[in-house]
C-alpha cells in the first residue's frame, strides 16, 4: 500500500510538472506580437511588417497616387522610420507609392530586384535613393534578409536579369514561430513552378498579381496550402481581377480569403503560434469594372516605341479638349490638355519620349518615356473626370 501511494504521488508530480512547463512555453511569446498590414492602395501592392521587436518593413507601396495614404497611414501608427523598404519589382503599381514615402520617412535599407526599367517613376525612385544616401541592396535568390532576432526572412526569387518586370519580382517569405507568410508580389506560373523546389508552404499568402490567373497555378496553390488568402486589387478594376478560377482553387483548399478592395486594409496578427485577421471574410462578389461615356472621341493608337498616342474626333463636331487627361494608368502619369480644340474626323498626337514635339497635330507631354513599358494601357478622361476611352 505504501509502495503504491508513493507511485501515485510521482505520478502526480510529473503532470504538475508537465503542466507548469507547459505554461512556460506559451508565456515565451506572450506580448511579443508581429503584425502584416496589407495596405489597401486600390489597384496595387504594399504590405507593412511590424516585428515583434519593434522593427519595420515596407514591401511595395503601390501606385504614386497612393503613396501618400501609406505615408499617412504609417504615420498614423507612429512610424518615424522604416528598417528595411522592398521594391519587388519596377512597376508602377508597386515602387510609385514608394516616392511619397522616400520624401517623407527615414529608411534604413532599400531592398530592390536590379531589374533596369526606362519609366520616368523608376528614375524618380533611385534618383531619391541616391540623394538620400539609402544603403541599396540586391538581394539574390536563396537570401536571407536580416530584420529582426525572431524572424526569419528568406528571399525565394529575385532576377535583376529577368526580360519581363514581373519575373524579376522579390518573393519574401517571412516566418515568426509557427507562422509564415509568403509575399508574392506579381511572380508568375513560371516562377511559382520553380520556387516549389524550396518550402512554400505558408499559413497566409499573398495571392500574385492581384488574383490574376497568370499567377496562382493550382499546384503552386495546393503546395502553399494557405489557411487565409489576401488578394489585394483595386474595386472594378479593368483587369477583371481576381479571376475566377483562382477564387476556385482557393476556395477548393479551404483557404479563408480576404481582399483589400472590399475590407479595407486587413490586418494579421500574430504571436507566432496563434493569429488573427482583423477583417470580414471576403463575399465572392466581383465589382464590375468602371463604364466608360460613349466616345465621340477615343484613343485610336499606341506606338510604344516611338512614344505617340492618336486621338480621334469620331462625331460630326468639334470638340474641346481643355481640361481633359491622358493618363497612363501604370505608371499614374498625367498629360493635362491645353486649350486646344479637336475638328470632326480629325487626329491629334500627344507625343513623349526622346523625340516627343510640338506643332501642327502634335502635342509634347514629355522627354522622358511614358509608354516603353509592357502592358501599359492609355486612359482619357473629359473635363468632367468621366472615362471616354481606354487602349492597353
Amino acid at each position: 500500500m505504501k509502495k503504491l501511494i508513493i507511485v501515485l504521488l510521482c505520478i502526480f508530480l510529473l503532470a504538475g510538472c508537465t503542466e507548469t512547463l507547459n505554461e512556460e512555453k506559451v508565456s515565451v511569446t506572450a506580448g511579443h506580437e508581429m503584425r502584416v498590414h496589407f495596405i489597401d492602395v486600390g489597384q496595387g501592392d504594399s504590405i507593412f511588417i511590424e516585428s515583434p521587436n519593434g522593427k519595420t518593413m515596407l514591401v511595395d507601396g503601390g501606385v504614386k497616387g497612393a503613396g501618400q495614404n501609406v505615408v499617412s497611414y504609417l504615420k498614423e501608427l507612429g512610424v518615424k522610420k522604416l528598417d528595411i523598404v522592398v521594391a519587388t519589382h519596377p512597376d508602377a503599381d508597386h515602387i510609385g507609392g514608394l516616392i511619397p514615402v522616400l520624401n517623407s520617412i527615414d529608411i534604413g535599407q532599400f531592398y530592390d530586384s536590379g531589374k533596369v526599367h526606362t519609366s520616368q517613376t523608376f528614375e524618380e525612385m533611385l534618383t531619391l535613393i541616391d540623394t538620400k544616401n539609402i544603403p541599396y541592396n540586391v538581394p539574390k535568390t536563396g537570401d536571407s534578409i536580416a530584420f529582426d532576432d525572431e524572424i526569419n526572412v528568406k528571399v525565394l526569387n529575385a532576377n535583376e536579369n529577368a526580360t519581363d518586370n514581373n519575373d524579376a519580382s522579390i518573393v519574401l517569405k517571412i516566418a515568426y514561430g509557427n507562422v509564415s507568410f509568403l509575399l508574392t508580389a506579381d511572380a508568375g506560373v513560371a516562377l511559382e513552378k520553380e520556387m516549389m523546389q524550396d518550402d512554400v508552404k505558408a499559413t497566409i499568402l499573398k495571392a500574385g498579381h492581384h488574383g490574376s490567373n497568370t499567377s496562382s497555378s493550382a499546384e503552386f496553390i495546393q503546395a502553399v496550402h494557405p489557411e487565409v488568402t489576401i488578394l489585394s486589387y483595386g474595386e472594378g478594376n479593368k483587369y477583371g481581377h481576381p479571376h475566377a478560377e483562382v477564387v476556385e482553387r482557393l476556395q477548393a483548399i479551404g483557404s479563408k480569403i480576404y481582399a483589400t478592395a472590399e475590407a479595407g486594409t486587413v490586418i494579421v496578427s500574430t504571436d507566432g503560434v496563434n493569429y488573427d485577421v482583423n477583417s470580414k471574410e471576403w463575399s465572392g462578389t466581383i465589382a464590375s469594372a468602371p463604364q466608360t461615356t460613349s466616345a465621340s472621341v477615343e484613343i485610336v493608337s499606341k506606338d510604344l516605341i516611338e512614344e505617340i498616342v492618336g486621338i480621334k474626333n469620331n462625331s460630326n463636331e468639334a470638340v474641346s479638349l481643355k481640361d481633359w487627361q491622358l493618363i497612363s494608368i501604370e505608371g499614374n502619369q498625367v498629360f493635362n490638355f491645353p486649350n486646344v480644340t479637336l475638328q470632326p474626323g480629325k487626329t491629334i498626337y500627344v507625343t513623349s519620349g526622346s523625340n516627343a514635339r510640338d506643332g501642327q497635330n502634335y502635342l509634347k507631354w514629355t522627354k522622358k518615356q511614358i509608354w516603353l513599358n509592357d502592358g501599359d494601357a492609355a486612359q482619357l478622361r473629359n473635363a468632367k473626370g468621366a472615362i471616354v476611352s481606354e487602349l492597353d
